[in-house]
């Protein structure tokens, strides 16, 4: 009774920082997406962040505080029930983990058979030039879809279609492979399968805009001139006109004009009106965070005990 007790208390904790947190953000997303200018690639990265932070931060409490102190600090001898609020926001809790977990699941078997059907057709290729990692299997498939996607999580793949290999100049296709590699590198893939793991309701417009970041992060990284930009635009362009062939894509998977139709023509439009862009320094980016997470770690370990002591006492009245 005591482990069920516990489990109950520690679930409903994670459920309500959960609920509360993905509310935040919710609410705030838009506005500071508004307020502030962002690259397309701070962009991406900030709403995917935001995106799983809730999960990140509610676990972490859960973990660190509200399972420590209840295995501490709670009497063992006492035969107290769980209580309904506890038990309603515990399973809830169980509810939102199998969920994710089933999403997770289900969108890595969806992938799983598509990727197995177009290695049904695959042959190599000779672009390897254009692709500096080893790791990265370029694979020509005879049919003409898809016409250019990369999928893989630990074993990353770019599939190019004849009928895309066929519409494109040598270097309209290099900068579209080239889109795709930025992709794998930035591991979108391995994110997207994060995002169904924490699936939470009312998230899917934050989702939708992240992707949209993520091609346009894609783009700016994939070229380094006006021409590359307008052979890249034009590669999305000529790619389009293939779709109508095109069954819906894997989930777990980057297409270069898997995109909708409004967010196309905005990339075109960016790119026709690309201006080479300062390179943030990254390096004092993570300067900042480390910083950050070591402050944080250092007031943690410091108030660590005071801290499970206001986290029992606040279990206790969420049992009440």
């Amino acid at each position: 009774m005591f482990a069920l007790r516990g489990l109950m208390i520690s679930l409903s904790i994670f459920t309500l920082l959960y609920i509360l947190l993905s509310l935040a953000v919710l609410c705030v997303w838009r506005r500071l997406l508004g307020f502030l200018r962002f690259s397309a690639a701070t962009a991406a990265n900030l709403l995917f962040t935001l995106r799983v932070i809730p999960f990140v931060l509610a676990a972490a409490a859960t973990l660190l505080l509200a399972v420590p102190s209840f295995v501490l600090l709670e009497p063992r001898g006492m035969r107290e029930p769980i209580g309904t609020v506890p038990l309603v926001l515990g399973l809830g809790g169980i509810l939102l983990l199998f969920v994710g977990i089933g999403k997770a699941v289900a969108a890595l078997a969806r992938t799983d058979r598509i990727i197995s059907r177009w290695s049904q057709q695959a042959g190599a290729t000779d672009l390897h030039a254009v692709c500096s990692d080893d790791r990265v299997a370029l694979q020509r498939i005879s049919g003409a879809v898809p016409p250019l996607t990369a999928a893989g999580i630990l074993r990353p793949s770019v599939w190019l279609s004849r009928a895309a290999e066929s519409v494109l100049t040598e270097r309209e296709l290099h900068c579209a492979l080239r889109h795709e590699l930025v992709h794998v590198r930035r591991h979108d893939n391995l994110r997207k399968l994060i995002l169904r793991f924490v699936a939470f309701p009312g998230m899917e417009e934050l989702e939708s805009v992240w992707s949209e970041s993520s091609e346009m992060a894609s783009d700016d990284a994939a070229v380094a001139s006006a021409s590359e930009a307008l052979d890249l635009a034009t590669a999305v362009i000529k790619l389009s006109r293939l779709l109508p062939l095109a069954p819906p894509p894997a989930e777990l998977t980057t297409g270069l004009v898997d995109s909708p139709a409004d967010s196309l023509q905005a990339r075109i439009e960016r790119l026709l009106a690309w201006s080479e862009q300062p390179t943030p320094a990254q390096e004092y980016r993570w300067r900042y965070l480390l910083f950050a997470a070591f402050a944080m770690a250092g007031t943690l370990a410091v108030t660590y005990s005071q801290l499970l002591g206001r986290v029992h006492a606040a279990t206790e009245w969420l049992v009440r």
